[in-house]
This record gives structure tokens, sequence and C-alpha cells, in this order.
């Protein structure tokens, strides 16, 4: 089993979409049984909260629900608990290294690395546009899936 965990500052806009995202497209692939999928963030700020309204209406058109969903925080632990940690932007790669302490097994990851375009996700909660990270997500997903594939080749196609 792949363990995934996805993070961003807040834990409401783009890890859950990520997260959401991600399950939907292993489920489509016939995958969903070789992935452990969730979200958290590097702030306290929301805990608790639940998903953004922006990130909700950004998947409900696509039959994704994120109902229940509600911000927890990263923790120390979740390093040997995930293979793969996978922060939104260079910030919060920086945050979840000082909760963390140190990546001595290599498993933290910006999203958009897995990419030919390598850069931060812009975070809508403060530009506002969905649409722009929702792209940047799916970027991230199908560039990530790729990767996993070319480790684990029985993962289908």
């Amino acid at each position: 089993m792949i363990r995934i965990l996805f993070v961003c500052h807040g834990n409401i806009c783009r890890s859950p979409m990520a997260e959401f995202l991600f399950k939907d497209y292993v489920t489509k692939k016939g995958a969903a049984d070789s992935f452990f999928i969730a979200s958290a963030a590097t702030s306290t700020e929301e805990i608790g909260n639940p998903v953004h309204h922006g990130t909700r209406e950004k998947l409900a058109p696509l039959g994704i629900s994120v109902k229940g969903k509600t911000a927890v925080q990263m923790t120390k632990a979740d390093y040997q608990k995930y293979d793969y940690l996978i922060g939104m932007d260079s910030w919060n790669i920086r945050n979840m290294l000082r909760i963390v302490g140190n990546d001595s097994q290599h498993k933290i990851y910006s999203y958009l690395d897995f990419t030919e375009h390598p850069h931060d996700i812009a975070d809508p909660w403060y530009t506002g546009n969905f649409d722009e990270t929702y792209e940047d997500i799916c970027e991230g997903m199908e560039g990530f899936y790729a990767h996993l594939r070319s480790i684990n080749p029985k993962l289908p196609k």
C-alpha cells in the first residue's frame, strides 16, 4: 500500500483538493486498493473547519464529495506513517521540515516537482482562483501517478 499525505497551510483548499482528486483518479484507474490518501495542514489556523466552499464548488460538478472532511494538522508521527508527504508550495515544504525535523528518508516533495513545470501551487485562499489551483493539482496528479507507476509497474495505466 502506498501511503500519501497531501499538505498545505490550512488543509481547507489545496491539500483536500489534491486528496480527493487523487482518490477519485486512482479509483477510476482501478488502483484504489493500492493507496491510503489523506491531507493535513502545517498550521493550526483552520483545525476542525470544513473544506473551503471554493474547493467544494470546484469538485462537486465532478461528482466528488468532501463531506465530513475537516482540517487536521500534520504531526511528526506522520513522517513514519506515510511514504510520500506532498507539499503544495515551498513555504509548506519549509514548515513540513520544521514539523518533522529532517527528511532523512526523502519522503517530502513539492507536488509539481513531478511535472515538467515545477512551481508552487498558488493558494486560492489568497488568489480566489480555484480554477488555476485545480489545473495545477491535475497536472501534479498526472505527473505524480506517472512517477509512482515508474517505480510500481503493477499499477494500472
